[in-house]
């Protein structure tokens, strides 16, 4: 292989890596699930989590992840950071053909200007996880 494909081959493998790493550090836990009829066929289930990002973190990915549970189809499930009353990021994603549904996003960057890395997340952040699920019973 040439010079020129060795090099290609290995910044593949280096972002694969590194798309798969995974912040070990960063924690969230579950608060509250509200559930809020619509109409008489589906309900939004706001889900209210908290994610604490360690000013020490050296990894570059977190991850908000859903088990396969009953949703709604053709509706997206929208999630929402803030840090206290502030908002920091929005994301909308698709849920997969089981319910479930995955979230990945940057919480370092390296600033190519500069070199130095950034931390795009650090600190305590409210996570706001809304998806739309069908009624199982009369709620309304």
């Amino acid at each position: 292989m040439s010079v020129k494909s060795n090099v290609i081959l290995m910044a593949s493998i280096m972002i694969v890596f590194g798309i798969m790493t995974i912040p070990g550090n960063v924690s969230a836990e579950s608060n509250q699930i509200t559930v809020t009829p619509i109409n008489a066929e589906v309900s939004l289930e706001k889900t209210i989590t908290t994610m604490s990002v360690p000013q020490d973190n050296i990894l570059p990915w977190g991850t908000i992840r859903g088990e396969a549970s009953d949703v709604a189809e053709r509706y997206p499930i929208i999630i929402q950071f803030y840090q206290g009353e502030d908002p920091v990021h929005f994301a909308q994603v698709d849920t997969k053909g089981d319910g479930s549904y995955e979230y990945k996003f940057r919480v370092r960057n390296l600033d190519l200007n500069t070199g130095e890395f950034v931390n795009v997340f650090q600190g305590d952040y409210t996570v706001q996880i809304y998806k739309v699920i069908p009624n199982t019973d009369n709620l309304v």
